[in-house]
C-alpha cells in the first residue's frame, strides 16, 4: 500500500498531491473569506503570484516553436519604442533565464516592501501588462546582458509584451486560448481584484499591531501581469503539468529544454537552478526535480514535479503560509 501524507491542520490553503493519478493528499484549510467564514475548498481559486512566470514562458516557447520568435531575437527588434534605458541587445533567451540585466522594478535581493511601489503610482492603475512599464522605463541596466543570473520580475513583463507583439493579442488572452483552454484549466485566469469572479479567495496579510488580518487589495496590482498574478485552482495546476508532460503545449524536445538547467549556479540547494520559467533542484540520485513558485503579500504557492516517481505536488495559501517548509517535508516523506 502506498503511503499517503496528511497536511498539518495549521496550513491555510489547499494541498493536493497525486502520483500517477492516485491522490496522496487532498487537504483544505482556512477561509477564502475570513469575515464571512467561507472555507477554502478544492474549487477555490487562489492568487499564485510569480507562478504565472511559468505560463508566460510556455507562451514564448510556443511562439518560438511556431516560428514567430527566436531565442536570439532582441528587445531592440521587438519593443524598441518602449525600451528607453534598456539595452536593445537583450535577447528573449536572456529574459527567460533571468540573465538579461534589465532594470528590475522590484529587485527582491534588496527590496522587501512591495506596497512601497504604489506610493507614487497607484496600484489600481495596473489593468494591463503595459501599465507596468512606467515602473522601470528610464532606469539603468543592472549589469551587462548575459553576465550572470539574477531573478528579475521586469524580464517577464517584457516577455509578456513580446507575446502581445508577436500574437497581436493581450498576453492573458493568449495564455487563456493557448495554455489554459488547451489543458482544461477552466477555473484559471487573470482577474481584476475589484471584479473577481466566484470562488476566488481573498489574500490576507497579518497585522502585527492589531493581531488581525487585512486583504492585499492595496498591496498588489489590480490585475496580474507578465511577472505573475494568475488565479488558479489546485486541480488546474495538475492539468497544466499534464498538458506539459503529454506534450499538448510544447514538443517533447522543448519541454526537455524547459526542464533543463539553463542558468543559476545551484549555490542555494533548495532554490537550485533555472530552466525556462521553471526552477530546478539537483537530484544526484536521479532526474532533477522541477518546480514553479510564487510569493507576494498574502500569497504563497509552490508546485513541483518529480519525474522519478511521477508525483505532482501543489500547495496554495491565501495567507502567505510557509509552503516551502511543507514541500521539504513532502520530499522527505514521499520521494
Amino acid at each position: 500500500m502506498r503511503r499517503k501524507i496528511e497536511m498539518d491542520k495549521g496550513f491555510r490553503g489547499v494541498a493536493y498531491i497525486v502520483r500517477n493519478d492516485e491522490v496522496l493528499c487532498n487537504y483544505c484549510g482556512g477561509f477564502a473569506d475570513l469575515a464571512n467564514e467561507i472555507p477554502n475548498t478544492t474549487d477555490t481559486r487562489f492568487a499564485s503570484a510569480s507562478m504565472g512566470k511559468t505560463f508566460v514562458a510556455v507562451g514564448i516557447l510556443q511562439l518560438i516553436e511556431n516560428g514567430k520568435l527566436k531565442f536570439g531575437d532582441t528587445l531592440g527588434n521587438i519593443l524598441d519604442s518602449e525600451l528607453k534605458g534598456i539595452d536593445p541587445n537583450v535577447t528573449i533567451e536572456q529574459l527567460l533565464t533571468h540573465t538579461s540585466g534589465v532594470p528590475d522594478y522590484f529587485d527582491e535581493s534588496v527590496m522587501d516592501d512591495y506596497e512601497a511601489l504604489w506610493a507614487e503610482y497607484p496600484n489600481y492603475k495596473i489593468r494591463h501588462n503595459h501599465d507596468m512599464f512606467p515602473l522601470f522605463s528610464g532606469k539603468s541596466m543592472m549589469y551587462q546582458p548575459g553576465e550572470r543570473f539574477q531573478y528579475n520580475n521586469t524580464g517577464y513583463i517584457l516577455l509578456a509584451g513580446i507575446i502581445e507583439k508577436a500574437s497581436n493579442t493581450e498576453f492573458d488572452q493568449y495564455l487563456k486560448q493557448n495554455v489554459f483552454d488547451v489543458c482544461g484549466m477552466h477555473s484559471s485566469g487573470y482577474f481584476e481584484l475589484d471584479r473577481l469572479p466566484a470562488k476566488c479567495a481573498n489574500s490576507y496579510i497579518h497585522c502585527a499591531d492589531s493581531d488581525d488580518y487585512r486583504t492585499n487589495i492595496y498591496s498588489v496590482g489590480a490585475k496580474g501581469t507578465g511577472d505573475g498574478g494568475a488565479f488558479v485552482t489546485a486541480g488546474d495546476i495538475i492539468r497544466f503539468w499534464k498538458g506539459l508532460l503529454e506534450y499538448k503545449l510544447l514538443s517533447q524536445e522543448m519541454v526537455a529544454k524547459m526542464f533543463s538547467r539553463q542558468s543559476g549556479d545551484g549555490t542555494d540547494p533548495e532554490e537550485g537552478y533555472y530552466g525556462y520559467g521553471m526552477w530546478i533542484i539537483d537530484n544526484p540520485l536521479g532526474q532533477d526535480y522541477v518546480y514553479m513558485q510564487g510569493a507576494e503579500d498574502g500569497v504563497s504557492a509552490i508546485s513541483e514535479y518529480n519525474p522519478n516517481n511521477g508525483m505532482i505536488s501543489v500547495l496554495l495559501s491565501n495567507y502567505g503560509d510557509n509552503v516551502w517548509a511543507r514541500m521539504r517535508k513532502i520530499r522527505q516523506d514521499l520521494y
